[in-house]
């Protein structure tokens, strides 16, 4: 199994990425602040606009270690990666299967059945933990209705409506999930671009994470993170990152968000009202966030389908490398992850 190395994350705006030997070196304003050996890391990601010199790109990309870089409020600027060694083939394969739509209908019902059942895993965990609740029972019984119309529906509008309906249903009681800081942390509906309050603004830095993970770990195994099969393919988005990542969401994206919550690790005071363009989270909020999503990744759990313990931070990988395998035709079918 792969070794799960570090992320770099760089919270800083006025951070300058540079190279000294083999250590990446991190400057605010000319002075040195951190330093590491790139061998200790899989990936950096930086928050800001000042970049990275020639030197470090090259250092990066000699050690296959990708570099992303974000604006502050977490919106994707730019993604550096080195030479792709992928297996041609499987990448011949994987174009002709995406435009192949029975396949690709296929493939898309397994992914957001997956994220439906997993939603559906969320609200009978905090029905089982907190007590009755009459409306997490009504939405989880109508997510399984939805998950089987799902894993039944003809053509990617059908499907598309389902998953839309049942992503409102799922969000219309997530505020029954915020059990502390209700008053600072309340959440009517899922909004973004830019979100308007401070559980949005959290959700989508999450999941700007776990898409960034996952395009990683997709091009690790061989596959073109920008040809999916779900997601409509436009130039510079990752569309088999964010197909990949819908059983993630709910797993790794929304139970983050909710701990930071109901543990008070995150207060509202780690957010910045900007009129208009909503709410941000602060440098002091990004770093809390991080902070917990690489302790999450460390976790171990038991995978359903490899029957063997992993680290959380490798479940993109994994699951990358079973969907490579079935795209080569090494299996027969893609086992998605579920919640237990």
């Amino acid at each position: 199994m792969r070794k799960l190395l570090n992320t770099l994350y760089v919270t800083t705006p006025e951070a300058y990425l540079a190279k000294d030997g083999m250590n990446v070196v991190i400057s605010v304003k000319q002075e040195e602040r951190f330093r590491i050996p790139i061998i200790n890391l899989e990936q950096i990601v930086t928050f800001g606009y000042m970049g990275a010199s020639p030197g470090l790109m090259k250092l990066c990309s000699d050690n296959n270690v990708s570099l992303t870089f974000l604006s502050p409020n977490g919106r994707l600027i730019g993604h550096f990666q080195g030479p792709i060694k992928g297996n041609v083939l499987l990448r011949k394969r994987q174009y002709e299967l995406s435009s192949q739509v029975d396949f690709a209908l296929h493939l898309s019902r397994l992914f957001i059945a997956a994220k439906i059942r997993n939603y559906r895993s969320i609200l009978r965990r905090a029905i089982r933990d907190n007590g009755a609740d009459e409306n997490l029972e009504t939405i989880a019984k109508l997510l399984d209705q939805r998950r089987k119309q799902v894993l039944e529906a003809s053509n990617f509008n059908e499907l598309r409506g389902l998953e839309g309906d049942a992503a409102n249903a799922y969000f219309s009681v997530f505020s029954h999930l915020i059990l502390q800081q209700k008053d600072n942390f309340s959440f009517v509906c899922r909004n973004r671009r830019p979100p308007k309050d401070a559980v949005n603004a959290m959700l989508s830095f999450a999941y700007t994470l776990l898409a960034n993970d996952t395009a990683a770990a997709l091009e690790s195994v061989g596959l073109d993170p920008y040809v999916g099969f779900l997601h409509t393919l436009r130039p510079g988005r990752c569309s088999l990152a964010l197909d990949l990542m819908e059983e993630f969401r709910a797993y790794l994206g929304d139970r983050l968000v909710l701990s930071l919550i109901n543990k008070s690790q995150i207060r509202l005071h780690d957010f910045i009202v900007q009129g208009e363009d909503g709410i941000t989270m602060t440098e002091n909020g990004r770093k809390i966030l991080l902070t917990a999503w690489q302790m999450r990744k460390k976790e171990e759990i038991m995978h359903p389908y490899l029957n063997e313990k992993i680290p959380i931070g490798l479940l993109p990988y994994v699951q990358s490398l079973l969907l490579a395998r079935m795209i080569r035709g090494d299996l027969e079918d893609y086992p998605v992850f579920l919640i237990k």
